[in-house]
């Protein structure tokens, strides 16, 4: 039987606990500007002009995002694949969750709000590496995720880490994907061709 009413699935749980909803800010407040600074890991959700979705993982050093200020998130867009889903679907919809994470961490830290591409020099400037754009973030909710996910996943337990060598190179799984013909590239060659825009 399927859920496909809001009186339906709510039946299904009890009320959102108070604290839960509480901790839901307007603005990033002093942990979460920390939490922005220390993290070297954020996933960015966005959705296209048709509803479709695209969730998009970005690194760097902490403190890649900046914060300069308790409504603005800016983060610089690094060299990737030039499918460019992410910020098509910023173009056209202005609409961003972010979720930061920290290695070690279980909590994270989740942001929603509105985005925009800019190609400013003088955001660009506040970057080591100055990236082609940067998108800017205009928080509208901010929150602190409680961590039963990442302990129930275990996902910073080295004890639990997977070798890489459990699954083919990315370069043999897309071979075998898309049917190119060329030689698969061997996760060597990979990590060569990475090193030179990390």
């Amino acid at each position: 039987m399927p859920i496909d009413t809001l009186d339906a699935l709510r039946a299904l749980y009890p009320p959102a606990k108070e604290r839960s909803l509480r901790k839901q800010l307007a603005a990033l407040d002093a942990h979460c500007r920390r939490f922005v600074a220390m993290s070297p890991f954020v996933v960015l959700a966005s959705r296209g002009p048709d509803g479709t979705m695209d969730a998009s993982p970005r690194g760097g050093e902490p403190g890649f995002v900046l914060a300069p200020d308790e409504h603005t998130l800016l983060l610089p867009d690094a060299s990737g694949n030039n499918r460019l889903d992410t910020l098509e679907n910023i173009v056209a919809t202005g609409s961003l969750g972010l979720l930061f994470m920290l290695p070690g961490v279980d909590e994270t830290l989740r942001v929603n709000g509105t985005a925009r591409l800019s190609i400013d020099a003088a955001r660009l400037a506040l970057f080591p590496r100055s990236p082609r754009l940067v998108i800017e973030v205009r928080v509208q909710e901010a929150y602190l995720h409680c961590a039963k996910a990442l302990m129930r996943s275990k996902l910073w337990d080295a004890g639990r880490h997977v070798p890489r060598s459990v699954l083919p190179t990315m370069g043999e799984m897309l071979k075998d994907q898309i049917g190119d013909e060329a030689p698969a590239e061997t996760q060597a060659q990979m990590l060569a061709r990475y090193a030179q825009d990390l």
